[in-house]
């Protein structure tokens, strides 16, 4: 039996638990705003412990799609799902159809796609009972997988960031600290290694992560001794939530610049990193070129305007760093401050227009 419960998250358009017992299914789908337009997330798939620790995830997540969207200019909402399981072990086409069922309940309000945990071979299962999916085309070309394009705006935001401390934005001989050889940080560890830089990797995949630190001549450190490796460069591409009170007093960086989610623990966090004279690259600015592919996707614009878009993260981030120091406050919160304008400035048109 499909089940469906509207939770009342305050600060949040809707939020759902979505339950189908026959299927294998549960799930949470949050919208955060939509403001600028449907909301637009990615689906992950892990085995959270409990339903408030899945709750917890899809919240944060939702959120930083909105302000993500209003930071990139681009024309949508925020809104995230997560589907709690092993992906290892209980995917079926049953439950990503009685997933697509659900998203389809919601008549265009989300639209969703892969994730951690998730592919497009899934998205096309959904894609059966919804219209209200975004996956790559067909035999699509590496280099305009939605990781490769995340990837590359990640080395944009690490190129703008190298220009704001060093004066030059080339990474020739500057040394780069990646957490985590995933989807992303796979791609981005060889965007890094073409333009000369130093790496060092960490992973929990120790396999993989010998046959990346072979191939590249990276240096393999362990998962905890990322963070104290003496680094230009820190970038975070594995899960989000690291940067606390006992990680950042052990960073030995002057940039913080990766594609991992919800890296910051707590915003104040991110003031931490400030007054200690780390510069941070807001996630959800620099790893939006993952969001921007969707245009591709959805056939709203072509391959050449999506990379366009996704080099402009350079003189986003820019604009960013600029704000923070003449306002003396945080990159975050300068960060926070243009979405949010934003938003604003949509909903003064929308009042003004009615």
């Amino acid at each position: 039996m499909a089940t469906i419960k509207k939770l009342n998250i305050p600060g949040f358009e809707e939020v759902v638990f979505c339950q189908d017992d026959s299927a294998g299914l549960k799930a949470i789908i949050a919208i955060h705003d939509t403001t600028l337009g449907p909301a637009v997330g990615g689906t992950r798939m892990l085995p959270y412990e409990t339903d408030l620790e899945a709750l917890a995830d899809v919240l944060r997540l939702s959120r930083a799609m909105t302000y993500k969207a209003a930071a990139s200019s681009m024309d949508f909402g925020g809104g995230k799902a997560v589907i709690v399981g092993n992906a290892k072990k209980a995917k079926s086409e049953m439950l990503f159809r009685a997933f697509g069922k659900f998203i389809q309940s919601l008549d265009g309000r989300f639209l969703t796609g892969e994730d951690v945990g998730t592919s497009s071979d899934d998205f096309q299962i959904v894609g059966r009972e919804t219209k209200y999916v975004i996956y790559p085309p067909e035999n699509l070309e590496p280099k305009w997988e939605p990781s490769f394009l995340t990837a590359f705006g990640v080395l944009r935001g690490i190129q703008a960031s190298v220009m704001d401390v060093y004066g030059s934005d080339s990474l020739a001989g500057k040394k780069v600290a990646i957490q985590g050889v995933g989807k992303v940080g796979d791609q981005l560890v060889r965007l890094l290694h073409a333009e000369g830089a130093k790496l060092t990797i960490a992973d929990l995949d120790h396999s993989r992560l010998s046959e990346i630190g072979a191939e590249l001549g990276a240096t393999v450190v362990a998962p905890r001794e990322i963070y104290q490796v003496e680094a230009d460069v820190f970038s975070p591409c594995a899960l989000g939530g690291i940067l606390d009170d006992e990680v950042i007093p052990r960073l030995r960086c002057k940039i913080v610049a990766g594609g991992a989610n919800n890296q910051l623990v707590d915003e104040r966090h991110a003031e931490e990193l400030w007054k200690r004279g780390i510069l941070y690259a807001p996630d959800y600015v620099i790893n939006a070129g993952g969001l921007i592919s969707a245009l591709y996707e959805m056939g709203i614009c072509d391959r050449e305007t999506v990379i366009r878009k996704t080099a402009e993260i350079y003189d986003r981030l820019g604009v960013i760093f600029d704000t923070s120091r003449s306002a003396m406050i945080s990159t975050q919160a300068a960060a926070d401050r243009m979405a949010e304008e934003r938003i604003r400035q949509a909903k003064r048109d929308r009042t003004t227009n009615k």
